[in-house]
């Protein structure tokens, strides 16, 4: 009787190794406790799976602000200009711990729709947000709940 042989497709020597995790990492911060225990469980799967991690901040349209006369260019920008800062800042005192490739993104809009923008231009393998704080979201929705219906990507959403 003939030994039975090993198709092809299933043969291990073909492997390829490192290519089977997540190569993007893409996580939502907008300065929220949560949004940061976000950041740093996406940084910690970023830097164990060798990934890139894509910070992504959407500036809110903040149209009733706007209409008393306020620079809500100027005022998002600046609440970019402080999160890249500090993902900066906490890069940097890691670093001889351990190296971790990273992008800031900025965005103004709707967060669910330009998070979803990003992690698709990006081709993120998994995204990952903070869970909502605020009570109204139980009606509408919130980011988090709207990323995971969409079926898009596996989302993580993080106390």
């Amino acid at each position: 009787m003939a030994e039975p042989t090993i198709p092809e497709a299933h043969d291990e020597s073909r492997f390829e190794l490192g290519t089977d995790g997540p190569l993007v990492i893409a996580v939502g911060v907008d300065g929220s406790d949560t949004s940061w225990r976000a950041a740093a469980y996406a940084a910690g799967l970023a830097r164990r799976q060798h990934a890139l991690l894509a910070v992504i901040y959407v500036q809110p349209w903040m149209t009733m602000v706007a209409g008393m006369g306020t620079d809500v260019q100027s005022i998002t920008s600046d609440i970019a200009d402080q999160l890249a800062a500090e993902i900066r800042d906490h890069i940097e005192r890691v670093k001889d711990i351990y190296t971790i490739r990273w992008k800031f993104l900025t965005r103004r809009g709707d967060a669910f729709t330009e998070l979803s923008k990003a992690a698709d231009e990006l081709g993120a393998d998994a995204v990952v947000v903070g869970a909502s704080q605020q009570a109204g979201h139980r009606l509408i929705g919130s980011v988090a709940m709207r990323l995971v219906k969409s079926g898009r990507w596996p989302v993580t959403v993080v106390p």
